[in-house]
């Protein structure tokens, strides 16, 4: 396929040359010989090279910027980047025998639309732009090269495809078929379903947010041994799984999953959960996360932790309305079931919703509920899930981290 042209208008290129990867309609003045899912060079107003990448005329986003360097993308340059890639992932590659973390992530890896998880010995591929749909054989000969991957299953069912024009693509690229789960070590054993499970399988941006959990957990179990928990949007159970401690801690965990419940009852039991010997210390509730919570306002319950860590609420720009009426509500009542002096771990995943959007909704829902609360912690996702300096999109996942009275 041949490298086509983008030129920019007069004035449009200061983003492009402080390393913005995105290149909206409205900057470009006009495309020569552009097929959709090829390579361009874009140019100033007057010829000069400004950076390269990849056309979409489907997209609002019509190029992503792979380089600024006047240099080719080929089979050498996806070697490059992978390598790089992996190299800053080193520690979590050896941090067990079943290794679980994020080997590319898209644009903050400087590889926009490629998204690569690794399970164990299975590495998931998402590809969300049509310019990594057409070259993933090339991408996973390049990343089998780089890391000696031997499995690599396809994932690319995601939303943003639609924007693309593209249909969801799911299977296996290398390896043959993909097992039903993958297990993995993390701060505890986890079953992942990386065929029909969220995302690639597993929620790997959290990791240390689990981890300091399990820490507040722990000190409060030094002092008192009924501490309860209520994890929301709890998935396959991971916030509760990593506190380890299931004789002393009383966990509630809710999703509106069926699927998600019970790969995480397999979780438990896997960590060593015996419902004989704990009791139902570990409760799975099948609810609507706003629905139970209300439900426990009712019944006037009480939690010396809740967390909060639901889907993404907003989209789009258009849907930051409704999506912080939502954020509002779902920390509202979560304030008036903490006890006084116990913790709120609180998340937002949109990328639409700003840290500073997202801390003056809680507020809000602070100031409404009657309570006093201090910021502990900002929280974000986990190392290997850098975000580019230049892209302040790639920030996608914030929270806070509470003490409440």
């Amino acid at each position: 396929m041949s490298e086509g042209i983008v030129r920019i208008k007069p004035g449009r290129d200061k983003p492009i040359r402080r390393g913005h990867p995105w290149i909206f309609s409205g900057a470009i003045a006009h495309a020569e010989d552009a097929q959709d899912g090829g390579l361009v060079r874009v140019l100033d107003h007057k010829g000069r090279f400004l950076a390269r990448g990849c056309w979409n005329s489907r997209s609002q986003i019509q190029v992503r910027l792979m380089t600024w360097q006047d240099e080719p993308i080929d089979g050498a340059w996806w070697r490059r980047q992978l390598q790089r890639a992996l190299s800053l992932r080193k520690p979590f590659d050896s941090a067990s025998s079943a290794p679980a973390y994020r080997l590319a992530h898209a644009e903050n890896d400087f590889m926009p639309g490629l998204i690569i998880d690794r399970y164990g010995d299975w590495h998931v591929l998402q590809a969300l732009t049509r310019y990594i749909d057409q070259r993933k054989a090339s991408i996973v000969e390049a990343l089998a090269a780089v890391t000696g991957a031997r499995h690599v299953y396809e994932r690319s069912d995601a939303p943003a495809r639609q924007q693309e024009g593209l249909d969801p693509s799911v299977g296996a690229l290398l390896g043959g078929p993909a097992p039903d789960l993958v297990e993995i070590q993390d701060d505890a054993a986890f079953l992942v379903d990386i065929q029909g499970g969220q995302k690639t399988g597993f929620y790997l941006d959290q990791r240390d947010n689990r981890r300091l959990l399990a820490e507040l957990v722990f000190r409060g179990l030094a002092e008192r041994d009924d501490m309860r928990l209520l994890n929301l949007f709890s998935y396959t159970g991971a916030f509760a799984l990593s506190c380890g401690h299931f004789g002393a801690l009383h966990s509630v965990n809710v999703d509106s999953s069926l699927p998600a419940l019970q790969l995480a009852e397999r979780n438990l039991q896997l960590n060593g959960f015996d419902a004989a010997r704990h009791g139902d210390s570990a409760e799975l509730i099948l609810a609507d996360a706003f629905e139970y919570l209300r439900h426990c306002l009712d019944e006037g319950q009480a939690f010396d932790v809740v967390v909060l860590d639901p889907p993404k609420f907003a989209n789009s720009r258009r849907q930051i309305p409704r999506a912080s009426r939502g954020y509002k509500d779902l920390n509202l009542q979560a304030f008036k079931l903490v006890k006084a002096g116990g913790w709120l771990m609180t998340f937002s995943c949109s990328g639409a919703i700003s840290r500073e959007l997202f801390q003056k909704i809680v507020f809000g829902a602070l100031a409404d509920s009657g309570r006093q609360a201090q910021v502990i912690r900002q929280l974000s996702a986990a190392p290997d899930h850098p975000v580019s300096l230049s892209f302040p999109e790639g920030d996608y996942l914030k929270g806070l981290l509470l003490k409440v009275y």
